[in-house]
């Protein structure tokens, strides 16, 4: 059998998350040597973090539904998706020995609904292949000589020179746990063009009364339905101290960050009731509002909590005492949003490394050898499984990408 060209080659990964020890896993696999490079003291923090929710890696439904949640990207991220789908991370997890069950809303989860046995396990396959792992080493680009420039936890300095090198450095949420965008302006130095990080997967800033905040600040909404530029999504909101949290104003999360880049400023609506029509509310309220002194026991008495009626209260300076207006204030309170949670509170992150800036195998144009995946590309996707989904595929690709180079580099 003729031996792979690569074999003997090293690669450096930056970066310790799902992307990167994807990347890691595939090349050594491959029979390359492979160092992970990771500035926090551990690997893989943020996925810790969204273990402690169950650890939900990928979504259940077919994928001709599944890749259009990727939006303005999916056309050109929906094939990278479909050479490691989400069937085939299932099966990825359980070879780990972690299987995997559909949840009620189709979401997929490891069975043990802990992101630290599946992590465990994954280190140890690594260890077996023997990929390296230097943690402290924070990436501060290139050197004149095409070296990578690392500084490590004693503050000197460390510069490789790998044959090959997979970024995989994270977005910017979540800053803490490890990805701090720190990345832009070495890559911007060398003629990569990144657009800029915003948040996403993100709350909404609310200008909320002061009694409203001090008294409810950290309450559920349950299920509530929002309504934003004819869009509607029921869920489950979280009132903040800054305003709303939850999956309906995630998923709308794009829309309502084009909508305050443009006016500064802008409107959704809140059903508190989406389950009960208009007219029939109305009959209740009619009948409460007859036995009632005040509208606020009537609201009550209608079934709305304390909360609703206060968020009520926010959307209109004096509720309706006519029982159809009242009824129609609470299936559409109308609410300013003001702006969005930054980076430092968001699931996610929008903006990356351009499309144009990369070839079909995640290489970059201005620095060839030079690959990148998971977060720092320019894209963005529901909370729901898609967001680590799409980070694994990117992080399998980037390897083939890196692999194949190598072979082509020195046949």
């Amino acid at each position: 059998m003729q031996e792979n060209p690569a074999a003997h080659a090293s690669v450096a990964v930056i970066g310790g998350g799902p992307a990167g020890l994807m990347a890691a896993e595939r090349l050594a696999e491959a029979g390359i040597a492979v160092t992970v490079y990771e500035r926090m003291p551990s690997l893989a923090r943020k996925l810790l973090m969204a273990g402690r929710g169950g650890l939900n890696l990928t979504h259940a439904e077919p994928l001709d539904h599944f890749l259009p949640r990727y939006g303005a990207a999916a056309p050109w991220l929906g094939p990278i998706i479909r050479r490691f789908d989400n069937q085939a991370l299932r099966h990825w997890a359980e070879a780990l020995g972690e299987p995997t069950f559909e949840g009620s809303s189709n979401r997929i989860f490891p069975k043990s609904l802990k992101a630290s046995p599946l992590l465990r396990a994954w280190l140890r396959r690594l260890e077996r292949l023997g990929v390296r792992t230097a943690t402290r080493h924070t990436w501060r680009g290139f050197t004149d000589d095409g070296g990578l420039d690392f500084e490590q936890a004693d503050g000197s300095t460390l510069v490789v020179h790998p044959d090959a090198t997979i970024l995989a450095l994270g977005g910017a949420s979540w800053p803490r746990l490890g990805a701090d965008g720190g990345w832009v302006a070495p890559l911007r130095a060398v003629g990569v063009e990144v657009t800029a990080l915003e948040p996403a997967n993100t709350g909404i800033t609310v200008p909320w009364s002061p009694y409203l905040t001090e008294r409810f600040a950290g309450t559920p909404l349950k299920t509530v339905a929002v309504t934003f530029r004819g869009q509607t999504l029921k869920g489950d909101l979280v009132v903040t101290a800054y305003g709303l949290e939850g999956g309906p104003v995630y998923a709308m999360g794009p829309a309502i960050r084009t909508a305050l880049a443009r006016d500064g400023a802008t409107d959704l609506s809140l059903d508190l009731r989406p389950d009960s029509p208009e007219a029939a509310l109305a009959r209740r309220l009619a009948k409460a509002i007859g036995k009632s002194r005040t509208r606020t026991n009537a609201l009550r008495q209608a079934g709305l909590g304390p909360l609703a009626v206060a968020i009520l209260r926010e959307s209109s300076a004096d509720l309706p005492a006519d029982p159809l207006a009242l009824a129609r204030l609470v299936k559409a309170a109308p609410l300013r949003v003001t702006g969005q949670a930054g980076l430092a509170r968001a699931i996610s992150t929008a903006g990356g490394i351009a499309l144009s800036a990369l070839d079909d195998r995640l290489m970059l144009k201005a620095r060839p050898g030079t690959f990148a995946c998971g977060e720092m590309l320019d894209w963005e996707a529901p909370t729901g499984g898609y967001l680590l989904q799409a980070c694994f595929a990117t992080g399998s690709l980037a390897a083939d990408g890196a692999s194949a180079w190598l072979r082509q580099s020195r046949s």
